[in-house]
């Protein structure tokens, strides 16, 4: 059984969502999208900037190991650690959807917005890097690629995160 509580904190009506019995504040999802978005873009940030400054300095053999092991590992973990990003992130979207309804009426909507389609960006390249890695069909280059476009989106949404809280 869903409900929906109104609760005014902070000057603000909220909605809290109670499923038998069992609260899940808008502060919960806040802190699981944070978790998860710190483990997610702390990866994304070590495969970008750690191991593309190590390549130099290793031998390709060795390289090749250890991006198949970190790859193998990554495979395992980041999708639930993207299950927790975006299940948190629609639940808070939903205490926002009011302001997502028309996001140019606000500069908080529309940084909201931008970082909800970077957001959906992110996950389909996501998918698609999961789909080429299946069918045996992501290389080296477009592996490259997809890590650096993600990690641009990344750096992008934390921005956009942090100006939420500044821009009126």
């Amino acid at each position: 059984m869903l409900r929906h509580i109104k609760v005014f904190v902070g000057g603000v009506w909220q909605d809290i969502v109670q499923t038998s019995g069992f609260t899940m504040p808008y502060s919960l999802l806040l802190v699981l999208h944070l978790f998860a978005a710190i483990m997610f873009v702390g990866t994304v940030f070590f495969e970008v900037i750690m191991l593309e400054g190590v390549r130099k300095h290793v031998p390709k053999e060795v390289m090749r190991s250890m991006e198949t092991a970190i790859g193998k590992r990554a495979r395992q973990i980041i999708p639930w650690v993207l299950l927790v990003l975006f299940g948190a992130g629609f639940g808070l979207a939903w205490f926002h959807r009011g302001v997502l309804a028309a996001p140019l009426d606000s500069s908080f909507g529309l940084l909201l917005s931008a970082k909800i389609l970077l957001a959906l960006s992110v996950f389909g390249q996501f998918l698609t890097a999961m789909a080429l890695h299946r069918r045996g069909a992501l290389r080296s280059r477009a592996s490259q690629r997809i890590h650096y476009s993600v990690f641009a989106h990344v750096v992008a949404i934390v921005l956009l995160a942090k100006l939420m809280f500044y821009v009126g």
